[in-house]
């Protein structure tokens, strides 16, 4: 049974100077420990500020804060390719939906994208928030799923900056429903990394899934144009839902990597 985690925003236990002390959790953090009814004995995982991996034990409760002593260091999953999955803007719970699911499976970043066809329109005076919101939910995510790190929500950009922030990627994977059936994700991934010269644990890569409406014609040229190793992708015959694409297209592309496991092919 895998320990509960908890990410720390300020702490560094490596410069804690007495064995035992209180694990400095937000408040919903420390909500979520009490929901999981706690207690001294029981151990705990930490991922602390500095990106270190603890696993702890439980000592007491300080004003709801646990108490813990540091039971053991453990290995940091270095192994996981940095996927950053650009989702367009999606009305309702959609984006929610895909952040959460897809920061089960490992997906390290996110950029939600004001497409030109999304529906939800996100102004500057509620960017901020939602944002927020987003990122509380990765969190969440996170901490269930028992992830050794914490995926990072940008703010809602337009295609301008996305195509800024796709050109550092080292292969940029383009999901459209136009695109032909020849356009087979795991090859054009396979070859933009042979072109990288990147093993796939090292990889960083962006996958990018239109809003309801699909991505224009003028956005997939920009996108395309945007990064050297760009490719249009298909996702298969189905014509999938926004919120569909957005969590099956970085899984596959994690599991292309091997950040499923262990993968063999024929």
């Amino acid at each position: 049974m895998s320990l509960p985690h908890f990410f720390l925003n300020v702490q560094v236990l490596a410069k804690e100077a007495q064995a035992e002390f209180p694990l400095a959790l937000s408040r919903d953090d420390a909500k979520h420990a009490k929901v999981l009814r706690l207690a001294p004995g029981e151990h705990v995982a930490v991922v602390d500020a500095a990106q270190d991996y603890f696993e702890c034990e439980i000592v007491s409760f300080a004003e709801a804060l646990p108490v813990v002593r540091i039971a053991g260091h453990l290995d940091q999953a270095s192994d996981m390719p940095h996927v950053c999955l650009v989702q367009g803007l999606a009305k309702g719970d959609k984006m929610e939906t895909v952040i959460r699911h897809a920061t089960e499976l490992g997906v390290a970043e996110f950029i939600p994208f004001a497409a030109a066809r999304s529906i939800m329109k996100v102004d500057a005076k509620k960017a901020t928030a939602k944002t927020e919101r987003w990122q509380a939910i990765a969190k969440s995510a996170a901490m269930q799923s028992g992830q050794t790190r914490l995926a990072h929500v940008n703010q809602p950009m337009k295609l301008p900056a996305v195509c800024a922030a796709l050109a550092g990627f080292d292969a940029v994977l383009v999901c459209w429903e136009e695109a032909p059936g020849t356009a087979v994700l795991h090859e054009a991934l396979a070859s933009a990394l042979a072109n990288v010269g990147k093993p796939p644990v090292e990889a960083r890569i962006a996958v990018v899934v239109g809003p309801e409406g699909g991505l224009a014609p003028e956005e997939v040229e920009a996108l395309l144009a945007s990064n050297a190793h760009a490719s249009l992708v298909s996702l298969g015959r189905s014509i999938l839902r926004t919120e569909t694409a957005g969590i099956v297209a970085p899984a596959l592309v994690l599991y292309e990597l091997g950040g499923l496991g262990a993968k063999e092919r024929a």
